[in-house]
């Protein structure tokens, strides 16, 4: 059995807090805040508990980054909450909490050929003079690998744990198929 070890680095989510928010108010009152509309029409928030960062639109629409699990993502939206209601705003949604993407790392414990695997399999790119990883887009899944000799991964694309874990799983038979008559 291959020992599989994979570990979410960040997840990307979104949510609405059905309620326009005043940014530049925001700003001026909150000191984790950053907002220049000139360049970008969304306020910039570092949340320290949990280490997160938080993009916010004046209609209320959040993007979320840096959690590592679905829980801290929660307790990034409930702090955004708590920091909007300080400049007066009541929020009474509870937001829906949408996951865009996932990264995570990890080993399949198994060595790899990549010049074979680029010969091998399809959905692939790999330059090794520009980078020491395979790219690597599975059949069947929104996942993309990146994939490394000593059989260290990075996956992107997933939005659940359930579909990451999937992912690996089927990663790992495919490799196994296409490293078999070495």
């Amino acid at each position: 059995m291959t020992k599989k070890e994979i570990r979410i680095q960040n997840i990307v989510a979104t949510a609405a807090l059905e309620h326009d928010i005043p940014l530049i108010k925001l700003a001026e009152t909150l000191p984790n805040t950053e907002y220049n509309p000139e360049q970008f029409p969304g306020l910039v928030m570092r949340i320290k508990e949990p280490k997160t960062s938080a993009l916010i639109f004046s209609s209320g629409k959040i993007v979320c980054t840096g959690a590592k699990s679905m829980l801290k993502v929660r307790e990034s939206v409930k702090n955004i909450i708590k920091n909007v209601e300080k400049i007066g705003i009541k929020i009474r949604v509870k937001p829906i909490i949408r996951v865009q993407n996932m990264v995570a790392s990890g080993s399949i414990g198994m060595d790899l050929n990549l010049n074979k695997l680029a010969m091998t399999l399809d959905n692939t790119e790999y330059e090794p003079e520009q980078f020491p990883g395979l790219v690597y887009k599975l059949d069947g899944t929104r996942a993309t690998f990146l994939l490394f000799s000593n059989g260290k991964i990075v996956c992107t694309g997933t939005r659940s744990e359930d579909k990451l874990h999937e992912a690996v799983d089927k990663l790992i038979v495919v490799l196994k198929k296409a490293t078999k008559g070495k």
